[in-house]
């Protein structure tokens, strides 16, 4: 390396114009990366193959050198010295970070800090692709920022209606965007979507009779189209539907039974794609006690039917009891309420058990635990649920969510308790807003909805959060921090919508509630939902719901055909700070998914980075039981269940399950699906 060349090249150009000091350490450091991604370990070799492109560029140097050319280089050097795998390794990162830096520059132009806010590179694509508004030619119009700010101002504009000033709406659109802006607070993606659009349908989910005729049947799949359109989900429940080989009319035609139906409606909605992105989410129920129960449990065990559909079980505890007793139970023809045949419980159970094993499907819910504990029973009898299964909700009632963002309000390993009663105040105000500034596809839909006027807070980061205090999730210590996290937010949401209430009113459902009788003026007859985040998760850099960690990495299909390869971002701090961080051990994390065998890695971090499979089904159960117990709607979650697991696994969970009181109950063994969300291994 001569003199001259080492003066030439003393500064490089960056892509943004910068001018920052050239140095061949960086030049071995990029290429080492790559090494070790595909296996290399030797330092030295980097920095000969570094030297060498340093002395090409010498060569070759026309007093201006930027970084493309000394990527190409690297490229071009890398493949004549026979480092092919390596190389790719380098184009496949190079091209990744261009590709960053274009979407960020399509977002943002020149204000990318300020205007990006703290969204990560993953949720900035999302964003840009589902979220951010976009004119005729689908050209970018908004940035996050402005995301976030037509939310706000378009939410707090509710409080025009119940006589606030100009400078009290401001003030409250003010709060609204730093809880969103701070990621402690993120509502559901059509809000996210829609507020301050055309569209202006807000809320996530609705729940849609279907009647035992044909104009009601397709009355509700011409409702539920609607809704699908503006980025909505929803739940059905078919009980109510003649069965399979009943009369039909005058002409003793034959019915076709709730499954055909079914099936048209998952036809229909195929091709209606929620907020114009993806297939509509549906939840169907079907009672135990319904004659077609046993064509609805196996309805997806070719696992090819019904893709645009979780099904679920309606669960009575009349059959539990005969489940445990080994009695039959009876079945009612729903069209004249009259007993029309009895099944064995244990069997059908068992049929359950088995498609669950096998397919994930049918969930269970517990429908006379979720009619007991509904403030609003005097409404009448609830009979299935949102597409998730976390808002039981009655014909035509829609339900808002949205979710605390518990990665935020850590301070110095503990919970910060007054940000966290902050956050929840705003939320509670912020999803009561949305009540009144929704667009609904119908009438009815509206007063149902206004009725009550329910909305669902919940948590997302529940796994960061233990991890981050230091607390194991299987854990008794990790139940009681979820008993006192999950009450604390319960009472914070139900003392700020009495506020709330006393000076817009309690809702009309009230006379005669659970709330009334137990002297609570509410605004909102329910008021906490855990929802699985599953999109707005990524966009606040949380783990998922009240879920463990699913693995500390794995690769996650998003939107559809959109793949993220994860690695846990606290377990990697740790490891950094710990020593024990290697790119080797990455890689075999990357293949098991979890840490368990690893016994190079301290237990004390083990124990803390425990996954969905490392944890027993009975935790996962209790976890469930303790959060239910200050949730008026309910619980989406999952109980992941290893490849390994029997069938009689599946059996002991759902029974748990029921005794514990939870409202359902949803389970999945890995691999059940060839093409699922969530992967780990290669």
């Amino acid at each position: 390396m001569t003199q001259k060349s080492a003066i030439k090249l003393s500064k490089i150009i960056k892509r943004d114009g910068r001018v920052v000091d050239y140095s061949v350490e960086k030049i071995a450091s990029a290429i080492f990366k790559a090494a070790s991604s595909v296996g290399g370990e030797d330092h030295e070799l980097s920095l000969f193959l570094a030297k060498t492109v340093e002395s090409e560029l010498a060569n070759n140097y026309d007093g201006k050198l930027g970084v493309d050319k000394v990527q190409d280089l690297v490229e071009k050097t890398l493949i004549e010295q026979g480092h092919a795998k390596t190389a790719k390794a380098f184009i496949l990162h190079r091209y990744r970070k261009d590709e960053e830096l274009r979407r960020k520059a399509i977002i943002v132009g020149e204000h990318q800090e300020e205007e990006n806010l703290r969204f990560t590179a993953q949720a900035l694509k999302i964003l840009t692709r589902r979220y951010l508004l976009k004119d005729k030619n689908g050209q970018i119009i908004e940035t996050p920022r402005d995301l976030l700010v037509r939310v706000a101002n378009n939410v707090a504009k509710a409080d025009k209606r119940y006589g606030a000033s100009d400078e009290s709406v401001k003030r409250t659109e003010k709060a609204f965007l730093r809880v969103m802006a701070e990621l402690r607070f993120l509502p559901n993606s059509p809000t996210l979507m829609n507020a301050g659009t055309k569209t202006q349908q807000l809320s996530s989910c609705f729940v849609l009779p279907v009647e035992d005729t044909m104009e009601g049947i397709f009355g509700t799949l011409k409702d539920a189209a609607v809704i699908h359109q503006r980025g909505s989900g929803t739940g059905f429940s078919f009980s109510r539907l003649r069965p399979r080989g009943d009369v039909v009319g005058k002409n003793r035609g034959v019915a076709s039974g709730s499954v055909d139906f079914l099936k048209v409606f998952d036809s229909a909605l195929e091709v209606i794609k929620q907020g114009g992105v993806r297939p509509g989410a549906n939840m169907a129920v079907l009672r135990v006690d319904h004659p077609d129960i046993i064509r609805f449990i196996e309805s997806k065990r070719d696992k090819k039917a019904l893709k645009n559909f979780n099904i679920s079980v309606g669960i009575t505890d009349r059959f539990m009891k005969a489940v445990e007793d080994d009695r039959y139970y009876f079945l009612t023809n729903p069209r004249t309420g009259k007993f029309v045949g009895k099944l064995r419980a244990k069997d059908v159970f068992a049929v359950i058990t088995q498609n669950a094993w096998k397919t994930g499907d049918p969930g269970l819910i517990f429908i006379d635990e979720i009619n007991r504990k509904h403030p609003a029973q005097h409404l009448g009898e609830i009979e299935t649920t949102n597409q998730c299964g976390e808002a039981p909700l009655l014909p035509y009632e829609g339900c808002v969510l949205g979710s605390i963002n518990l990665n935020t309000i850590i301070k110095d390993g503990e919970v910060d308790w007054e940000t966290l009663r902050e956050t929840v105040r705003t939320a509670v105000h912020f999803l009561d807003n949305v009540i009144d500034m929704n667009s609904y596809p119908k009438k009815i839909v509206e007063r149902t909805t206004k009725h009550a006027r329910k909305f669902g807070l919940g948590i997302m980061g529940f796994a960061d959060l233990l991890i981050k205090t230091g607390v194991k999730y299987d854990s008794e210590e990790g139940l009681a921090a979820a008993n006192k996290l999950m009450g604390f937010i319960k009472e914070q949401a139900y003392q700020r919508s009495m506020e709330i209430a006393e000076s817009r009113g309690v809702c009309e459902a009230y006379s005669g509630s659970e709330h009334e009788k137990a002297g609570r003026k509410m605004r909102n007859m329910t008021c906490i939902s855990v929802s699985p985040t599953g999109t707005i998760s990524i966009l606040a850099d949380s783990s998922s719901g009240c879920e463990p960690l699913f693995a500390i990495s794995y690769q996650k299909t998003v939107m559809g055909d959109t793949d993220f390869v994860y690695l846990n971002k606290h377990f990697e701090t740790i490891a950094h700070k710990r020593g024990f961080y290697s790119p080797e051990l990455i890689r075999r994390i990357a293949h098991l998914g979890g840490i368990q065998t690893l016994k190079e890695i301290p237990k004390d971090v083990r124990d803390i980075f425990v996954t969905s499979q490392d944890i027993k089904p009975e935790w996962h159960i209790k976890m469930q039981a303790t959060l239910q117990k200050h949730v008026d709607n309910s619980i989406s979650k999952t109980i992941n269940f290893p490849r390994s697991a029997s069938i009689r696994d599946i059996e002991e969970a759902y029974i748990l399950a029921w005794k514990m009181k939870c409202k359902g109950i949803t389970i999945y063994r890995d691999g059940s699906y060839e093409e699922q969300v969530i992967n780990i291994g290669e």
